[in-house]
């Protein structure tokens, strides 16, 4: 439960070069940098909803710890795969349907901030959200 609330984007390291691994066009990758997103997590055991608002689209996502389900990044890029709990820490491991390269996701409360950081054909991003 420690994730639930209202987080809002603070800083980012290293986004535009993970989003160029990913294969985003520049013009999409300068926007996104600046996607004012806001992510709003609810937990009930191990369900989880979660609620992302940014510049470019809002979505409701609901998994199942341990349940593979489709998502789509926002540039439009479809995976499959599945959140687990490691400790304290949200991971993901999410398949690319297009290319079937995978693209690895931690969510974690460090201090005050939830750190979202991706690792994508060896290339590490982090996203510093606060609430």
């Amino acid at each position: 439960m420690a994730f639930d609330g209202t987080w809002k984007i603070d800083r980012n390291e290293n986004y535009e070069k993970f989003m160029e691994a990913l294969g985003v066009g520049m013009m999409k990758r300068k926007l996104g940098a600046h996607d004012n997103l806001k992510i709003t997590i609810q937990q009930n055991g191990d369900k989880f909803n979660v609620k992302e608002a940014s510049n470019f689209r809002n979505i409701e996502i609901e998994f199942t710890l341990g349940v593979n389900f489709d998502y789509s990044l926002a540039d439009g890029t479809e995976l499959s795969g599945a959140w687990t709990l490691e400790g304290n820490k949200l991971v993901a491991t999410f398949t690319r349907k297009d290319n079937g390269k995978v693209l690895k996701a931690t969510r974690e409360i460090v201090g005050d901030e939830l750190v979202q950081t991706y690792v994508y054909e060896g290339v590490e991003s982090k996203r510093f959200f606060k609430r």
